[in-house]
C-alpha cells in the first residue's frame, strides 16, 4: 500500500513538473530581478579606434537588449548618441573622438532588467588611416528579391567621401568591378544587373588620407520564381466526401507552397486560413457543407519569397 502511495506521488510530481515546463512556453518569465554583466569595453577605456564593439553576457529568457550611449555622461547628457534594441550580445558602433558613457538592460515582451552601472569610454583622435568603416545594411549574407538595393554604412570622423565597391568575384580584379563609386553620403542606391551573389565594401577618404577597407559583406539577389505547380488529386469536377486530400507534385527550387481555396464564386477565399503556407505537398480539407462546390489552386515559393505562377484552378463538390 505504501509503495502504491509513493508511486502515485511520484507520478503526480512528474506530471506537475511537465505541466510547469509546458506553462513556461506560454507564460513569459519575469527577468526584472536579473542583471546584465558587461564584458567590454572595460570602464574608463581609451581607444584610438573609432569603431568600438560593445559586448555583454546574455540573460536567460531575454529577447533583446537595449544599448544606450550618451556624451559625456548620463547625469549630464549633452547628446544621446545611441538608443537601440539588439537581439545579440555584441554591437559594433562607430564614434567620433570624445567622452562617452554606455549602459545595457535586457528586455522581453513584458519585463526588463535594470540598467547596468554606466561605463566610461574615451575615443582619442587618430589618423583616418588607422580606421575601418562599419557597414550597416544589407547585412552580411542577406538575400533579396528586389533589384534596387540601398547600401548603407556608418560615418567616420574627418572623412569627406566614401568609396563604394560592388563585385561578384570578391575583388580579385578591381578593373572589372560591377560598381566603383565615390559619394559624400553614407548610403548609395544601386540596381543589381542580374540574379547573382554580390560582394560590397567601403573605404572612407579625405583629401590627404584614406581608411582601411571595411569587411566584405555578401548579398544574394534572386528574382527568378519557381516553376508552376502541377496538381495531382483530386481531379477537376469530382464529387467527394470529407475530408478531401488535396495534393500536388514537388516543384524544383520550391521551399514551400501556398494553397488557395475559394468559394463557389472562384475568387473569394474560403476562410481567413487561406492562402495557407505549407512545406508538404498535400493538405486535408475538412470544411464545407454537402453540395457545396469548392475551388483550389497552388503556387510555389522559393527560399527568399519569390512566388511562382499559380497552378490550374480545379474544383470539387462535397458529397
Amino acid at each position: 500500500m505504501k509503495l502504491k502511495y509513493l508511486s502515485t506521488c511520484l507520478f503526480l510530481l512528474l506530471l506537475l513538473t511537465e505541466t510547469l515546463s509546458s506553462c513556461k512556453e506560454f507564460i513569459e518569465p519575469s527577468i526584472s530581478k536579473r542583471t546584465v554583466k558587461l564584458n567590454a569595453p572595460v570602464d574608463n577605456y581609451q581607444s584610438t579606434s573609432y569603431g568600438v564593439t560593445f559586448w555583454w553576457d546574455g540573460v536567460e529568457d531575454a529577447l533583446s537588449y537595449r544599448l544606450q550611449i550618451v556624451s559625456p555622461k548620463f547625469d549630464s547628457i549633452g547628446s544621446l548618441v545611441l538608443d537601440t534594441l539588439i537581439h545579440s550580445t555584441k554591437f559594433l558602433q562607430t564614434l567620433d573622438p570624445g567622452t562617452y558613457q554606455w549602459r545595457v538592460r535586457a528586455e522581453n515582451g513584458s519585463t526588463q532588467t535594470g540598467y547596468t552601472d554606466p561605463r566610461n569610454l574615451t575615443i582619442l583622435a587618430s589618423s583616418l588611416t588607422n580606421q575601418t568603416p562599419v557597414l550597416s545594411s544589407p547585412a552580411n549574407n542577406a538575400a533579396t528579391t528586389q533589384s534596387t538595393v540601398i547600401f548603407k554604412w556608418g560615418s567616420l570622423y574627418k572623412a569627406t567621401r566614401y568609396h563604394l565597391q560592388i563585385d561578384t568575384n570578391n575583388f580579385a580584379d578591381e578593373s572589372v568591378l560591377v560598381k566603383d563609386q565615390l559619394t559624400p553620403a553614407q548610403q548609395f542606391s544601386f540596381q543589381l544587373p542580374r540574379d547573382q551573389v554580390y560582394q560590397w565594401r567601403i573605404r572612407a577618404e579625405n583629401d590627404s588620407s584614406q581608411s582601411k577597407w571595411s569587411v566584405i559583406n555578401q548579398l544574394s539577389y534572386d528574382s527568378t520564381p519557381p516553376g508552376t505547380v502541377t496538381l495531382v488529386q483530386p481531379q477537376d469536377n469530382t464529387i467527394l466526401s470529407k475530408p478531401v486530400t488535396l495534393s500536388w507534385n514537388k516543384t524544383n527550387s520550391a521551399a514551400s507552397y501556398k494553397l488557395y481555396v475559394y468559394k463557389n464564386d472562384q475568387s473569394t477565399l474560403y476562410s481567413s486560413t487561406f492562402p495557407l503556407s505549407l512545406t508538404a505537398t498535400s493538405y486535408s480539407f475538412n470544411l464545407g457543407n454537402s453540395g457545396e462546390r469548392i475551388y483550389w489552386q497552388v503556387s510555389a515559393l522559393d527560399a527568399i519569397g519569390n512566388e511562382g505562377k499559380t497552378s490550374e484552378l480545379r474544383s470539387f463538390t462535397l458529397q
